[in-house]
């Protein structure tokens, strides 16, 4: 890393009593490039956060003290200086920023509250960047399954074949358990449904956040499986247009615009429309494509005063028709049609705001509000209902002693109304308070500590701990290890019943909340063009919600007494050469059950296959084009029963 630094004292205007006084010193940061100034950086000791302005000037009030500054800006090599803050005395550095190439732009995580690199990060967090966001939605521009189901330990499982719907599972743990967030928000609900991953567009997103294994302690009982956290692209002076036609009778057309209006204010704006044919590929009568038209529209507007204070806003709606099931003119085996259809109507809006202040005090604040409506024919059986979620959110955080803190409470509410079937509605409202410290001790070491309480209306008290340490032993060898716990609240929904509806389920019993254990260890080293990574993971959930058919045919939701075991490896190499890149990945995954209709025998949890490999080789030349060659494999696997 090349930095150059310059270092002048300032002497104080006061006198020595008042400097007796003073606890802190202010520290003015000058950022430089070859090519003069460098705007809107962003300077950074502990939770304190400050852009430079035209100029490529930032003040910082900082405590007395050692203090470590960060510097970044995307396309330059970041920066770090150490330096000592004496009371009451004015300091001035200069920083200068060398440029470097797009891929080695330095990729800073949001999702575990620090936003820390990726690289300095004790709690593992798997980004997709932009680049390979693009990749997927130039194939699959209407929405972000593929980009998540080409990731190692992710895979995206169809929960509704009828009509498409589909899950994330995270290192073999049912997709229930993963919240699905944009930005940190709920914007898609407490639970995203079967649907949810199919009706986002991929085109405003500039990366992607993956946390695997249990989240409960950062993000509540939602995230007993993980987080993948959709961050959105920030204004720029640009607009894109992406027609997609597909040999399948698939239709995509995606519009975006951005841009900077000032140096504070700055907007983008998606807007999207999509269209499917219902496709019988094997002339069989049911439909192996669905059918749908889909409208999407999300603006976004940032307000940014490079002074540590910053709003963010957006609302979004999705309007989708969806149909399936039996064509016109076939009939299932019991002589009757059989057709499926969905229609969706859902509005959402967000907010995330920071505030600065007392020199390195951070408050941040977030809301969400979402509202879905659900309008869903099983053959001749109407299931209409009402989803909403409301969340809220506040945080402190600051640096005192070499720890970066965060203190927060949260407020969510979920609310389900069937209009067409009763006895499943509920209301489930969730105060929760919850607290992260990490600390660095030694240059080789960071350390992660957070746990979160939540009052659950219905289930009671959660406590959910979660420990991360990263070992930086030198010849760029890197090591992380992670243990936590989880906790789910279970509803009505299930993989099996988002495929057969809730008129076929029994009423629910005395249901406990689902409860998990997992730990993960991920060893790494980079040399030269090479890069190599292994995970050992493992997962167990106690009182898990399982399905098993009532002597009437009818469905039951209970809880085994038996646990989900799960355990697995991943594997990841890469291998860059310009203008080559190559990346391997496979991942090896065993997960059992207790049977739901013999409960003395342990089986292999459906629909898990052992082993998933895949190979990507990428040729390209920047402002000429790119050519690429994906391969993928998945095993063997034991097939669910067929709910009809």
């Amino acid at each position: 890393m090349k930095l150059r630094l310059l270092v002048v004292p300032a002497v104080a205007l006061v006198s020595s009593a008042i400097q007796a006084q003073e606890t802190a010193g202010r520290v003015l940061v000058q950022v430089r490039s070859e090519a003069g100034p460098v705007e809107r950086a962003e300077v950074r000791s502990g939770a304190i956060l400050v852009r430079t302005n035209p100029q490529g000037d930032a003040t910082l009030q900082l405590p007395a003290g050692e203090r470590v500054l960060s510097v970044r800006k995307l396309g330059f090599t970041p920066a770090s200086a150490r330096l000592s803050v004496r009371p009451g005395t004015d300091t001035t550095i200069t920083v200068q920023l060398f440029e470097q190439p797009e891929e080695l732009e330095a990729i800073i995580v949001s999702s575990t509250r620090s936003g820390q690199r990726i690289e300095d990060e004790p709690t593992r967090v798997e980004v997709l960047a932009r680049e390979e966001v693009e990749e997927k939605m130039l194939m699959t521009p209407g929405d972000i399954a593929m980009m998540l189901n080409e990731t190692s330990g992710l895979r995206v499982q169809s929960t509704s074949p009828s009509l498409g719907g589909a899950s994330v599972r995270i290192q073999g743990l049912r997709g229930r358990y993963t919240q699905v967030l944009s930005d940190g928000l709920p914007l898609y609900g407490g639970q995203s449904g079967a649907l949810g991953l199919l009706q986002i567009p991929p085109m405003d997103l500039g990366q992607v956040e993956v946390i695997k294994g249990g989240a409960s302690a950062l993000y509540g009982s939602s995230a007993l499986g993980g987080v993948i956290n959709l961050i959105s692209r920030r204004p720029e002076d640009d607009r894109e247009l992406l027609l997609n036609q597909t040999t399948r009778g698939g239709t995509d057309g995606v519009l975006w615009l951005s841009r900077e209006l000032n140096d504070r204010w700055g907007y983008t704006l998606l807007g999207s429309v999509h269209r499917q044919s219902q496709s019988d590929v094997d002339e069989d009568g049911w439909a192996d494509l669905p059918g749908y038209r889909r409208a999407v529209v999300r603006p976004r507007l940032f307000w940014d005063d490079g002074a540590g204070r910053s709003v963010f806003f957006t609302v979004g709606a999705t309007v989708e028709d969806r149909e399936g099931g039996t064509l016109p003119g076939f009939f299932v085996p019991g002589g009757v049609p059989f057709p499926e259809e969905l229609e969706t109507r859902r509005i959402d809006a967000g907010l995330v705001s920071r505030l600065l202040f007392s020199g390195d005090r951070l408050l941040s604040v977030r809301a969400s509000a979402m509202g879905q409506r659900h309008a869903h024919l099983f053959g001749d059986t109407p299931e209409d209902d009402l989803h909403t979620t409301e969340f809220g959110e506040v945080t402190l955080s600051g640096t005192d002693a070499g720890h970066t803190w965060v203190l927060g409470t949260a407020l969510q509410r979920e609310h389900y109304n069937g209009r067409d079937v009763e006895g499943f509605d509920y209301t489930y409202t969730t105060p929760s308070l919850f607290a992260q410290d990490e600390y660095s001790p030694a240059d080789w070491l960071a350390l992660s500590v957070s746990g979160r309480f939540d009052l659950h209306s219905e289930y009671g008290t959660f406590f959910n701990p979660r420990i991360s340490a990263l070992l930086r032993p030198g010849a760029g060898w890197t090591a992380r290890a992670s243990a936590g716990t989880g906790t789910f609240a279970p509803t009505p929904f299930t993989e099996e019943t988002e495929a057969v509806g809730l008129s076929r389920l029994t009423p629910l019993g005395q249901l406990e909340a689902e409860r998990a254990r997992s730990v993960s260890l991920d060893v790494g080293r980079t040399f030269g063009e090479f890069e190599l990574n292994g995970t050992l993971f493992g997962s167990v959930v106690h009182n898990p919600l399982m399905v098993r058919a009532s002597d009437t045919g009818r469905l039951v939701l209970f809880n085994a007494d038996g646990p989900t075991r799960t355990r697995g490896t991943e594997l990841l190499a890469r291998w860059h050469r310009e203008p080559f890149h190559l990346t391997a990945t496979h991942t090896y995954l065993r997960s059992t059950e207790l049977d739901p209709e013999e409960l003395s025998v342990r089986r292999e949890v459906p629909l898990t296959p052992r082993h998933s490999t895949g190979v990507v080789g990428m040729w390209e030349a920047e402002d000429q084009g790119r050519v690429g060659l994906e391969v993928y494999y998945t095993g063997r696997q034991s097939l669910e029963d067929n709910p009809y």
